[in-house]
Parts: C-alpha cells; sequence; structure tokens
C-alpha cells in the first residue's frame, strides 16, 4: 500500500541522513576528514486524472537519496611540531601506494618504517620523485619516499680554499703573519693549513702554506706548489698573483688518503678585486673558507613547501633525496572513498594529474603540520535535529495509517 511505502521511503532516506551525520562527527577529530552532506530527490509520479482544464493530477511514491556530497574546504592547519607531519595548504593529494593499488589522501600524518619508508597511518608508501646525488628528477617514474636513516654520508674533501686577509703595508721587512684554515682529505680526516705571510720587501710578501695534524705534527711527506710571492701596487691591490693559485699539493698524507690538492682561491669573480689586501693598517685575518667537510651520519629531515627533502647530517651538510609528488583531479565529487583516508580515482573524477607543490594549481605543504577535519559541530547538530523530526514525522505517519487500516479491518467485522 502506499501509505505504508511512501513513509518507508521517507524512513530510509532519513537513516541515510542520520548515519551520514553520525559518521562526520564521529570523525571531527580525524586528520583531514572531508565532512559530507545528503540531499534528497522525490520519486516517480504516477497520473490519476486531470483537471477539468487538462492539468494533470498526479500523487507521489515519496523520495529517496539523490547525493551525498563531499565538502572539499581546507580543513584547519595545526603545528604538530613532528618532522613526519605534513599539510596540504591548497589543493592536491599526496598519492600512495597501498598493496599495489594507487590511493590518495590528503592525510599527511606520515611516519617511518625500520628502512627509512615514508608510510601512512594505513601503511602505504607516500609516492614521489627520486634524487641521485642530490637532484631531483621530477621526468622520472614515481617511486616510494626512502628517508636514509642511519646513513653516513661520504667525505668530501676540500679542493679550494679562499681567505680574506690585510697585511699591514707599514710592517717592517721580516715581519711574519699566520693564518689557519681547517681542510679535509679523501677520508674526512681534518688538518690545519697555514698560511704564513713574510714581508720580504715594500709592497712584497712571500707565502708558505704547510700542513699539520691536530697534534701539530706535519701531516704530509711532501708538498709542492704551495710557496711563492705576493706583490701590491701602491694602492695596496694584489698585482700578482693575477689569478688564482692552482697546484697547490700535498702527498703522503699521514692516514693514507689521496694527495690533497687544492686551488687558493684570491680572485672570487673574475676580474675582481682579491681577497688579500695590503693597507697601512694592523694585519687582520677577518674569514676563511673551504668546500671540503668530513663524513656525517643522519640527523633529521624536513620536507619543504615545495615537497623537496632535505636530509641533515651532523656534519652540517644537507641534501636532497626526494621530492613528494602531489595528485589533482577534475572532478573530487567522483572520487571514492575507500577508509583509512584514503580516496580512488573513478571514471567520473577523472584521472588524477601528477605533478610538484606549488605549480599547475596545486597547494603547498607545511612540514611539522596536520590538516584538521572540516566538520562543523554547529551545523551537524541542526542537521541531526532536522533529520530527527522528519525521522519522526515519517513514522507518525506509518503510525497514523496503521490505525486507520486497524480501522477499516473493524468496519468489516
Amino acid at each position: 500500500m502506499a501509505s505504508f511505502s511512501i513513509p518507508l521511503t521517507g524512513l530510509e532516506a532519513d537513516t541515510t541522513a542520520l548515519n551520514t551525520i553520525a559518521n562526520n562527527l564521529s570523525n571531527m577529530s580525524t586528520t583531514s576528514y572531508k565532512a559530507q552532506n545528503v540531499s534528497f530527490s522525490d520519486l516517480f509520479y504516477q497520473q490519476i486524472g486531470d483537471t477539468g482544464s487538462g492539468d494533470p493530477i498526479q500523487t507521489g511514491a515519496g523520495t529517496q537519496v539523490s547525493s551525498i556530497a563531499t565538502d572539499y574546504t581546507q580543513g584547519s592547519i595545526n603545528s604538530t611540531g613532528t618532522s613526519t607531519d605534513v599539510a596540504i595548504d591548497g589543493d592536491g593529494y599526496f598519492i600512495v601506494q597501498n598493496n599495489g593499488a594507487t590511493e590518495y589522501t590528503r592525510d599527511g600524518g606520515f611516519s617511518l618504517t625500520t628502512e627509512g619508508g615514508l608510510t601512512t597511518s594505513s601503511g602505504g608508501s607516500v609516492m614521489g620523485y627520486p634524487a641521485t646525488n642530490g637532484v631531483v628528477d621530477t621526468n622520472a617514474p614515481l617511486s616510494p619516499i626512502v628517508i636514509p636513516v642511519g646513513a653516513v654520508e661520504q667525505p668530501n674533501p676540500t679542493t679550494s680554499i679562499s681567505m680574506t686577509a690585510n697585511l699591514d703595508s707599514a710592517a717592517a721587512v721580516g715581519t711574519v703573519v699566520p693564518d689557519q684554515i681547517t681542510v679535509y682529505d679523501s677520508q674526512g680526516t681534518s688538518y690545519t693549513a697555514t698560511v704564513t705571510y713574510t714581508k720580504t720587501a715594500t709592497n712584497t710578501w712571500s707565502y708558505g702554506i704547510t700542513l699539520t695534524n691536530a697534534n701539530g705534527t706535519a701531516a704530509a711527506t711532501s708538498s709542492t706548489g704551495n710557496t711563492g710571492t705576493l706583490t701590491f701596487d701602491a694602492n695596496g691591490n694584489l698585482l700578482t698573483p693575477a689569478a688564482n693559485v692552482t697546484g697547490i699539493n700535498f702527498s703522503g698524507l699521514s692516514d693514507g688518503a689521496a694527495n690533497l690538492s687544492l686551488n687558493w682561491n684570491l680572485y672570487p669573480t673574475a676580474g675582481g678585486a682579491s681577497t688579500v689586501t695590503q693597507v697601512a693598517s694592523a694585519s687582520t685575518m677577518a674569514t676563511s673558507d673551504q668546500n671540503g667537510y668530513a663524513s656525517g651520519e643522519y640527523q633529521s629531515f624536513m620536507v619543504n613547501s615545495d615537497g623537496s627533502i632535505s636530509v641533515s647530517f651532523n656534519n652540517g651538510q644537507s641534501t636532497l633525496v626526494g621530492q613528494v609528488a602531489l595528485a589533482t583531479v577534475a572532478n573530487q565529487q567522483g572520487l571514492s572513498r575507500v577508509g583509512g583516508n584514503n580516496y580512488v580515482t573513478t571514471l567520473a573524477s577523472g584521472t588524477a594529474s601528477v605533478g610538484v607543490a606549488g605549480a599547475g594549481g596545486r597547494g603547498t605543504l607545511e612540514s611539522g603540520s596536520l590538516e584538521q577535519s572540516n566538520v562543523n559541530v554547529s551545523t551537524e547538530f541542526s542537521d541531526l535535529i532536522v533529520a530527527q523530526q522528519a525521522y519522526e514525522a515519517n513514522s507518525k505517519a506509518i503510525t497514523t495509517f496503521d490505525q486507520v487500516s486497524q480501522d477499516t479491518i473493524n468496519m468489516i467485522h
């Protein structure tokens, strides 16, 4: 009987609405959860006649759920201070490999496996672009992001040194001015390179470079190209050498490392001024720099706003090990939820467009932060009251029709 079937459709639709509201409220604290909203539409109609003017007389068959739409507005971003937490500020989804299937999520509550794999809370591998020698290849196929936890960075031998110094033009002949800088060999052992300036004549200084161990003993058995002469013009500018000093070589290092070959960068830019000057002022050794470093152990990592991942070592060095990829779809409402804060694409959503954060309309990333649920409690409670009243009204209709049926049966008896 239509008297019963019509309110039954209302009860079924209202049950769906109540379940959806309950699901929203239960996910108030779920990371990056997106609230859902239920919409109804009427069912088909039966024409039982016409009016005198020919207008149709129709009776409806009830209601149905026409859609359950997802609210994809941005949730608030809260700082957690945890390096494995990453929030998307703007459009996009992290790409996840889960048991061989590609899924998408905005939940950046990641963790590290014992092998350094970056995974989601549901165990999926976070996908991105690989890096080779600190250079990310965004044209390469996506692969799981792996953080080199426990890795040791190989040492880098010093190949160039530079020093900013002034030699006192008023100093007496025979004045000795030393300057020191730490350098590293191919095994990461550090040495003290001492540049000793000795005034030999007006506007003329000789130099000699020696290499010593931490205990002050000689670090090399022989050296070449480590001595020379500096001459200055009347204004204190370096005349010779007119270019950087190359071919400074120390061999027979005490730790058995490869020969240490250095270039002394007297001129930071071609045609520019030298870092060594001579004016009537106290000799000063201002700054020094070199490009070598010792080996280093993994210390921490950070996800940058563009998704690139920087790994820091305890030797003060850092390098890129990969870049997190983001995906967007043409129709977000077409995505299918599969649980665990994950989505999959469908024909309705279209295929995912994959790229990097901050490009192609994709949002940027915030390390040490998480996107919160966008559930509005006030709205949900209001919708809950409306759904409850609608359910009660449909229940009342059924009990009323039941009473009418009982009265009809009683009339027959």
